[in-house]
């Protein structure tokens, strides 16, 4: 009988890796973005979490910064003993803003797990009228 290889933790398919380590590559905080108007708004998924005291948001750099923290514990006591288990991590995302863009009148919401984050664009001036040219 063959003795089999052992496969180094990469060889794996990409599915079964990701299932045992984390998907690396995908951001912390999925968001999904769009324009309403005059305004760019982000939403992000957050369930689970206290705004007021598990998300930070700012803007710095031309960049929207959306820092949280979760921490979940459950405690199990019955007669035949006790079980305790926790899970806790920090994520956070950064989104490019449109040229111009300020923190100065930033919105944000939380509902139903969702953290929606509304910033105003800046007025759009109009294009430069086109100078024709003489020859001479």
């Amino acid at each position: 009988m063959a003795a089999l290889a052992k496969r180094d933790r990469f060889d794996m398919p990409d599915s079964i890796r990701r299932f045992f380590e984390g998907d690396w590559e995908a951001p912390a905080i999925r968001v999904e973005e769009f324009k309403d108007g005059d305004t760019l708004v982000v939403k992000a998924d957050l369930p689970g979490i206290d705004p007021d005291k598990d998300v930070d948001i700012s803007v710095s750099d031309g960049m929207l910064h959306i820092h949280a923290e979760r921490e979940e514990k459950t405690e199990q006591k019955d007669k035949d003993g006790y079980r305790s288990e926790f899970r806790y991590g920090s994520f956070s995302r950064d989104i490019a803003l449109p040229a111009g863009s300020t923190g100065d009148e930033v919105a944000a919401t939380y509902r139903d797990g969702v953290l929606e984050v509304r910033v105003p664009l800046p007025a759009v001036t109009a294009p430069k009228a086109k100078i024709p040219i003489s020859r001479g």
